[in-house]
C-alpha cells in the first residue's frame, strides 16, 4: 500500500518541478580575441559559454598565431592585409634581442616603439574588419547580446560601440594602467607602485619620489602608445574621440588576477577578479610523461618553459641550462624547440609542447622555471609549486617582483646567469622549505573563494546579456568633466567667498581706523 502511494507521489512532484522550471534562453555572444597567449585563457570562457547553451561566434583573422577554428563554437574568418609570414615576422621583431642584453632605462623608447609597431600592424587587421561591409552588415543583423573582447587591441571596443552592444572586457591589464584610468580607479602613488619602478606597495621616501617621477614618464609614454588607437576611435565614432573614453563604457571588466598576486588597491564595482581561470581544469598526463615523472623518486622533477611564444633561445644560453641540469638529481621537463645538444643529460626530456598545468599538479613537482607570464604564475600558485623566474620583456619583470616579494619565488637574470648560479638557485629552492611552505599558504588562500573563476566569468557575462549591460555599476564620475571631477569649481567658489570675506573685513577695519582717527582729531581741536 505504501509503495502504491509513494511512486505516484514522486512522479507528481517531479512533473510539477519540471513545470516550474523556466526554459533556458541561450544568448548570442560575439567574440573578438587578441592573438597569442591572450587567447589561451579567453578560449576557456568561450567554451564554457558554449556549454551553457549560448551561440558564440569568434571573429578570427585569416592570418593568426594561436587562434584556430573549433567545433564547439562558430568561427568567422575575415581577411586581413597581411600574410601569415608577415605576421610571424612582425611578432618576431617584438621579441628580437630579448636574449642579447638586460634592458635598462635607455631601452624604454626602443621597447615602446616596438610595441607601437606591433599594435599598429594588428590595427591594420582591425581596419580591414571594420571596412568589410558585407560582414559588418551580417553581424549587425545577428543582433548579438554582448561583445566579449580583450581591449589590448581596440577592435572589439569599437565594434561594440558601432553596434550599440554592451561589452565585457577580458584582460590581464593594459600598458600605462589605461584600464584603471578609464574606469576611474583611484591610484595613490604613495602605496601603488608604477610599472617598471621596482617598488613594492611599501615604499621609503626616496622610493616614493621615484614612483612619482616615473608616473609622469608613464603618462607621457601612454599618450604616445595610444595615439593611433585614438585616431581609429575618432574615425569610427562621432561622439567619442579617445580610446580611454571608449573603454570607460565597458559593462564588466573580467581581470585575470586577484590580490594574492597584485598589490591591494581601490577598485570599481564593475571589476571582477578571475585570477587562476586558466588552471581550473586538469587532465591526466600522457602515459610516457606519467612514467617519466613517477620515476623521479624522492628528488622529484622540474618543469621548465618560457611561455607559449618563446620556445627557443641562443645555443650559448641553452648550454648554460643543460650544464646545470647535469649537476642536479631532479628530472627536468623542458619545452624547447631549439637545436639539441648531442650529449643531452639523461634526466632531461625536451618537448615541443608540454601540459604545463597538469605537470605542476603532480605531487612530485618541485620547482617551476618560468619567464613570469601571468598564465604560468597562476598555474604555479594554483598547484602550490615555487618558481625560479627569468623575466624577459613586457610586464614580466613586475610580475616576478611581486612573486619574489611574496617569498614564493627567486629571480635570476637570464643575461647575467651562469651555470653555477643556476645550480645554487635550484638547490636553494628545493632545499629551503620556506619557499614551498609560503607557496602552499598562498595557494590555500587563492583557492579559498566562493566561486571558481570560470563560473564567475561566465556568470557576469550572462548577467550583462540578461540585463543588456550593467549601467548600475558605472560610477557617475564618467559624466563629469575634469573641473567637476576634481571639484575645482567648488574650490573656486570657496576661494572667491574667502577673498570677498577678507576684502569686506579689510574694508571694515579701514573704515573703523579712519573713523577713530577723525574722532581723535576732533577731540584735540576742541581742547
Amino acid at each position: 500500500m505504501r509503495g502504491r502511494v509513494w511512486f505516484p507521489t514522486l512522479g507528481l512532484v517531479a512533473w510539477l518541478c519540471c513545470l516550474s522550471l523556466e526554459p533556458v534562453q541561450g544568448g548570442k555572444v560575439l567574440v573578438l580575441p587578441v592573438d597569442g597567449s591572450h587567447w589561451l585563457s579567453m578560449k576557456l570562457l568561450v567554451e564554457e559559454l558554449t556549454l551553457r547553451g549560448h551561440e558564440v561566434e569568434v571573429l578570427v583573422p585569416e592570418s593568426s598565431l594561436l587562434i584556430k577554428g573549433s567545433k564547439s563554437h562558430k568561427t568567422e574568418i575575415y581577411k586581413v592585409p597581411f600574410t601569415q609570414a608577415e605576421l610571424e615576422k612582425n611578432f618576431n621583431r617584438l621579441r628580437e634581442s630579448i636574449f642579447d642584453k638586460a634592458p635598462d632605462i635607455t631601452d624604454m623608447y626602443v621597447n615602446v616603439q616596438r610595441l607601437i609597431n606591433f599594435t599598429s600592424f594588428q590595427e591594420r587587421g582591425c581596419e580591414s574588419l571594420l571596412t568589410n561591409e558585407p560582414l559588418m552588415s551580417r553581424l549587425k543583423r545577428e543582433e548579438f547580446d554582448v561583445v566579449l573582447t580583450d581591449p589590448f587591441l581596440p577592435c572589439g571596443s569599437v565594434l561594440s560601440h558601432i553596434f550599440s552592444i554592451p561589452a565585457v572586457y577580458f584582460l590581464r591589464g593594459l600598458p600605462c594602467e589605461l584600464d584603471l584610468k578609464a574606469n576611474l580607479c583611484p591610484s595613490p602613488r604613495s602605496y601603488l607602485p608604477v610599472s617598471f619602478s621596482g617598488n613594492t606597495d611599501v615604499m621609503t621616501f626616496p622610493q616614493r619620489v621615484k614612483n612619482m617621477l616615473m608616473s609622469f614618464v608613464d603618462s607621457y609614454m601612454c599618450s604616445i602608445i595610444y595615439s593611433h588607437f585614438d585616431d581609429l576611435v575618432s574615425r569610427n565614432s562621432k561622439d567619442i574621440k579617445t580610446y580611454k573614453e571608449l573603454l570607460s563604457h565597458a559593462s564588466i571588466w573580467l581581470l585575470r588576477y586577484d590580490f594574492i598576486f597584485e598589490y591591494p588597491r581601490p577598485v570599481m564595482p564593475n571589476m571582477v577578479f578571475i585570477g587562476g581561470i586558466n588552471c581550473a581544469k586538469k587532465a591526466p598526463l600522457p602515459a610516457d610523461l606519467q612514467e617519466f615523472v613517477d620515476g623521479s623518486g624522492d628528488d622529484g622533477f622540474i618543469v621548465f618553459t618560457m611561455g607559449s611564444m618563446v620556445s627557443d633561445m641562443p645555443d650559448v644560453k641553452a648550454k648554460l641550462f643543460i650544464d646545470a641540469f647535469r649537476q642536479i638529481p631532479q628530472r627536468v621537463l623542458w619545452r624547447y624547440t631549439g637545436g639539441l645538444i648531442d650529449d643531452m643529460p639523461k634526466n632531461v626530456r625536451v618537448l615541443k609542447w608540454l601540459p604545463q598545468n597538469d605537470l605542476l599538479a603532480h605531487p612530485k613537482a618541485r620547482v617551476f622555471m618560468t619567464h613570469g607570464g601571468t598564465h604560468g604564475i597562476y598555474e604555479g600558485i594554483c598547484n602550490g609549486v615555487p618558481m625560479l623566474m627569468f623575466p624577459l620583456f613586457g610586464d614580466q619583470s613586475d610580475n616576478v617582483d611581486r612573486m619574489v616579494h611574496r617569498g614564493v619565488a627567486k629571480k635570476l637574470s637570464i643575461f647575467e646567469m651562469t651555470t653555477e648560479s643556476l645550480v645554487i638557485a635550484l638547490k636553494e629552492m628545493i632545499n629551503n622549505k620556506s619557499y614551498k611552505e609560503k607557496m602552499a599558504k598562498l595557494s590555500e588562500i587563492h583557492l579559498d573563494r566562493p566561486a571558481k573563476p570560470l563560473d564567475l566569468a561566465a556568470f557576469w557575462t550572462e548577467f550583462v546579456m540578461r540585463h543588456k549591460g550593467a549601467a548600475h555599476l558605472r560610477v557617475a564620475g564618467h559624466d563629469l568633466n575634469s573641473i567637476q571631477y576634481h571639484n575645482l569649481d567648488v574650490f573656486g567658489i570657496f576661494v572667491v567667498i574667502l577673498v570677498v570675506v577678507l576684502w569686506l573685513e579689510l574694508k571694515f577695519c579701514l573704515f573703523c581706523v579712519r573713523k577713530c582717527g577723525r574722532k581723535g582729531t576732533g577731540k584735540k581741536k576742541s581742547e
